[in-house]
């Protein structure tokens, strides 16, 4: 046996499948790191954009929305795809194919020439996330969801840090036009996404373990939803199990909330930081360095909530989610108030970040809990797909209403609403 003796229902690993375990994680963690330099860098080029080729802000967000919408459409196939043919391929086949979408992106010439490669890059980009868990879903039993996800999502909220650093690097250290934001930092993804297909493996089976016994649904009344050969099934068997799943939409619905709230600050606080005079205020770190505080936030809050969901609220993930969200609300409340020029906005970023983003490692695990592993990524491009919905969206309207105020701090009073909605929706998951 490769797992030793059962404590309090759940399996416990050996130390050699512990080990294991963790490098699977690991390997997941180290290559999503890389992919948000693909696809969340386009706030810092679009001063350089509007510059070169006069377009306004609401045209740049719907851009931003095309990639977005690629993406969730993206997410709606490819988590089936991981399902089927496994996660680790497809994610490392993204990492590859976004790569050379973004250099196509930064040869553009106008508008037309920028929107579509940025488009099938995001198709690209949305082989990553869901096939990543999939392969999670693999090797980490239920009552350890929580946790696992914390740490998958945490490199994702790392990865927007590493995004805007990278991007602040291209532009203010190597004093390189706009178009290197969509050249070198994308060179990472691409190291990564070969790393993770060499060190990488499906299954324990692949490695000479049994399969996990608990890898199925936590909750007892959607257990007997879960097929027992779920491995089986077709694609339209699996998108109707997934569809059929009331909380999974509800979850969803409240995740979309949750998503035009973080891409709202991801895409428009460069924006808002950039076209500020702080040279007038009380603060001594140069804009673009401030902006660090709000993925370094995202991260931080990531970690955080998985480890709340399961510790403080017994994986009940509805409560965790609605706690954060708001949270989140208050604290881009907050941030609105303030001058542009306070210095203490590097305070109040840094907790936007922590608190609208946290709840991702919540609402992940809960694909899993609600519809077991074996349908694990299937679920979670469902999901997926109606949080980019909702984020495609709220981009242009919050580009027009930038543009017709001219007040680029009411990004945040639209933070603030969706984090709200995305509260009172959570509410209804309720496991």
């Amino acid at each position: 046996m490769n797992r030793a003796d059962t404590l309090s229902g759940l399996a416990v690993p050996t130390s050699s499948f512990r080990v294991v375990q963790w490098r699977m994680l690991l390997a997941a963690m180290f290559c999503y790191l890389f992919f948000y330099t693909g696809r969340q860098t386009f706030g810092f080029a679009i001063p350089g954009i509007q510059a070169e080729f006069g377009l306004s802000k609401e045209t740049l967000g719907w851009a931003s929305a095309v990639m977005l919408w690629a993406y969730a459409i993206g997410q709606a196939i490819n988590g089936n795809l991981a399902d089927k043919f496994g996660g680790r391929r497809i994610m490392s086949l993204g990492a590859v194919l976004s790569c050379g979408a973004n250099w196509v992106t930064s040869f553009a010439g106008g508008l037309v020439s920028l929107i579509l490669p940025w488009g099938l890059n995001g198709y690209f980009q949305a082989l990553g996330w869901a096939p990543g868990s999939r392969l999670l879903s693999n090797w980490w039993s239920a009552g350890e969801r929580g946790k696992v996800y914390g740490f998958y999502v945490f490199a994702a909220g790392c990865a927007s840090i590493l995004s805007y650093v990278t991007s602040i690097v291209v532009l203010e250290v190597l004093q390189l036009e706009w178009r290197w934001i969509f050249r070198l930092p994308v060179l990472l993804m691409l190291a990564g996404g070969i790393l993770f297909y060499l060190v990488a493996r499906e299954r324990p089976q692949d490695l000479g373990f049994e399969p996990l016994a608990d890898t199925g649904v936590a909750n007892a009344d959607d257990k007997d939803k879960e097929v027992a050969h779920g491995q089986d099934e077709t694609s339209t068997q699996r998108y109707k199990a997934v569809l059929k799943n009331f909380r999974l939409m509800i979850a969803a619905v409240s995740l979309g909330f949750q998503n035009a709230a973080r891409y709202g600050l991801i895409v428009w606080v460069p924006v808002h930081f950039l076209g500020a005079d702080w040279k007038s205020g009380d603060s001594f770190i140069d804009p673009k360095w401030i902006t660090v505080a709000l993925p370094v936030g995202m991260a931080i809050g990531a970690l955080s909530n998985g480890w709340v969901s399961d510790k403080l609220f017994g994986s009940r993930r509805y409560l965790a989610i609605m706690l954060y969200m708001f949270l989140g609300a208050l604290t881009s409340l907050w941030m609105w108030s303030l001058p542009a020029h306070s210095g203490i906005g590097l305070v109040a970023l840094f907790l936007c970040g922590f608190f609208v983003y946290g709840p991702a490692s919540s609402f992940w695990a809960l694909c899993p809990d609600l519809v077991g592993a074996k349908r694990a990524g299937t679920a979670t491009g469902v999901m997926n797909f109606a949080s980019y919905l909702f984020a495609g969206l709220a981009e242009p309207l919050i580009g027009s209403l930038l543009d017709s105020t001219g007040n680029t701090s009411l990004i945040f009073i639209v933070v603030t609403a969706a984090c709200l909605s995305s509260a009172l929706v959570a509410l209804f998951i309720r496991r």
